[in-house]
């Protein structure tokens, strides 16, 4: 038996005036987008930005369904929307922030499952990282250089033998 371990390399900023202005501007933007996410009964309103590779922006928002578990979550919207208006483009930052109205929006929240494993399926049609930004309202940001971070051990398309 071996023993191994993974490291995931992360940067935590503490304010927002510490990124570099193009992610703070994501930030920025993309905390606003959440203010249109349809979340009547979580009330917990995501919202996911996508600086593509031409510089253009392209985002998403949760969109929820009386009928569990039918929503759709903020990430995986934008990964549609990006299929349908850029397919051939690669996404090269995206921004993830959230609202509440039940919890203090102040800590960065990461992907679910479902939406990290989409991620990492996106990132390895275009064999490039993707780099995410996360954040709430307020508060830290966290950075990663790669959405595999998230998922070291995805199921990846040449699991199919693709």
């Amino acid at each position: 038996m071996a023993a191994e371990s993974i490291q995931v390399h992360y940067k935590v900023y503490n304010h927002l005036s510490e990124l570099p202005t193009t992610d703070a501007n994501l930030i920025l933007e993309v905390r606003e987008i959440c203010k249109s996410a349809y979340a009547p009964y979580s009330r917990f309103r995501v919202g996911a930005l996508a600086l593509m590779e031409d510089n253009s922006k392209i985002h998403g928002t949760n969109q929820e369904n009386a009928s569990y578990p039918i929503g759709l979550c903020a990430e995986r919207v934008l990964l549609a929307a990006v299929s349908s208006i850029a397919p051939d483009q690669k996404i090269k930052t995206l921004a993830i922030s959230y609202e509440s109205d039940e919890v203090d929006a102040m800590a960065p929240v990461a992907p679910c499952g479902m939406c990290r494993q989409s991620l990492v399926e996106y990132e390895s049609r275009f064999n490039e990282p993707i780099r995410l930004l996360l954040s709430g309202q307020t508060g830290t940001i966290i950075e990663l250089n790669s959405v595999s971070d998230l998922l070291p051990f995805a199921f990846k398309h040449f699991h199919l033998g693709k």
